[in-house]
This record gives structure tokens, sequence and C-alpha cells, in this order.
């Protein structure tokens, strides 16, 4: 792993790997650049991947303070630090996080997001999901913390959720679930501020799975309402985590937004 420092002084780890143009990877709530792995065979042989641990994860640093606007600076930071123009893929939460880094640079030169929770907190968890999240981190209980995301925010069904206990990084993910409640309390808000993102030129692909939820349709309508050269692409029989569970059909929609296919 290689660090940077963000602009707070937070030291921020990530993952290289690969040889060509740049491509940062962004990852989802609780995880970390692990959560790319299956993906990474396939992007590493056309792009040098950088694979960040966003703030309070993995083997970057924290503050002790938090606000969403540090994720933001944390990932154009590191997008700054690459050569560009950079290939900018974020995944659920991680896709936030781009959306609002890819306003802070003009290193970007394309967007990929796909499910970014941009949606009432009501549409996709019970309406007490943050205030147990909280209650189970401060018990300790930091496992049932992220299972209880995973199931109730994440839609992961119980295979998934048992296969994610099953790989290696799982106790690293425990570890860091006391980061879920707060991450929950920017997406009560986030969706409100759509208008935004009508400043990002840089081409954007709208992901979404077909299996998913319905608001990850919606919020990708929305987006492309604001982003003016924005293209949804949904991909078939998936769920909120393709890139795991559909590595080949992810890789293969990327490559297809960016030009790169072989």
């Amino acid at each position: 792993m290689e660090t940077l420092l963000s602009n707070d002084g937070t030291p921020l780890a990530y993952a290289r790997a690969g040889t060509g143009p740049s491509l940062v990877l962004v990852h989802g709530s609780n995880l970390d650049h692990h959560s790319w792995d299956a993906v990474l065979p396939a992007l590493q042989a056309r792009w040098t991947v950088y694979a960040l641990d966003r703030r309070g994860r993995g083997r970057s640093g924290d503050a002790s303070a938090y606000a969403v606007e540090r994720e933001f600076e944390d990932v154009a930071a590191l997008v700054n630090a690459v050569p560009g123009p950079v290939v900018l893929v974020g995944h659920s939460f991680g896709g936030i996080c781009a959306l609002g880094a890819a306003l802070l640079t003009r290193n970007v030169g394309k967007l990929i997001v796909y499910e970014p929770p941009l949606t009432p907190m009501e549409s996709f968890g019970p309406v007490d999901i943050i205030p147990r999240l909280e209650a189970l981190a401060r018990e300790g209980r930091l496992a049932e913390t992220l299972e209880t995301f995973l199931r109730d925010i994440g839609g992961a069904d119980e295979a998934t959720v048992q296969a994610m206990k099953a790989q290696p990084q799982w106790n690293a993910l425990v570890a860091s679930a006391h980061t879920l409640a707060r991450e929950g309390r920017v997406i009560t808000d986030a969706w409100r501020h759509l208008a935004r993102y009508a400043e990002l030129t840089v081409p954007t692909l709208l992901m979404y799975g077909e299996r998913s939820p319905p608001f990850c349709a919606q919020v990708a309508k929305d987006l492309q309402g604001v982003l003016p050269r924005s293209h949804i692409t949904v991909l078939p029989g998936q769920a909120h985590f393709a890139m795991n569970e559909a590595p080949e059909l992810f890789v293969r929609e990327v490559l297809a937004f960016t030009g790169t296919e072989r």
C-alpha cells in the first residue's frame, strides 16, 4: 500500500496495480479497497489502477470530527496525485464521494458511479436504522452493526452476507463498522442537493442492477436529469454488488464506456 495526505493531513492508503492510463476506484460503505478484487485483474490489464481505502477504513487514517466534504477532498487528492485524465469509479457511498470529488478537480476524464444512495433514507432502510446502528456500535456489537447495515441498507441477502463473512477481510470490515451511522446521516441529506452536479461536464456512466431496489433506477434517472453528459446502463440480473457477483459484466460495461474494449 502507498499513502498520500489529504488536505486536512489525514493519511490515505491506496493500492496501485497495472500499467496504462489512470483509473481510481472508490469503495462503498464499510468496505475497503479489497471490494474491487474480483474486477482488478481485468482492470489492471488496461489501466494503472489506484484503489483507495477511504478514511476510517483499511490502512487509511481518520479525523476526530467527520464531514463528508473531507471525503470529497480525499478522492480529489488521489485523483490529482496521479497522471490524468483519470477514469474515476465509485460504488455506492463511494459514488457519492466520486461525484463530490469530480466537482473539485479537473483531472477526471470520465466518471462511473454504481448505485450512489442519493435518496431519502426511508427509500431503502427502516426509519430507525441510523439510531439502531449507532446504538449497536456504542455497545461494541460491531459485527451485528455491519450485518444489520448490509441487510437493511445494502439490500444484501443472506447468501451475500455469508459470502462476505467468509472473506479474509471480514474482520477488518467489522473493525470499521463504527463509520456506518455517520454515512447514513450524510445520506439523509445528500439527495436534496442533486442540482450541484449540473456543473459536472465530464462524460458520466450511471449504472445500477436490474435486481436492485426501485430507488436505484430513480436515482440514476434523477442524476441523468442534472448531469449534462450522462448515460444510464442497467446490469441484467444484478443487484448492489455486481462487481463481486458478475465481475466480467461489470468490467465489460466499464470498457465499453471508456472505449478500451479489446
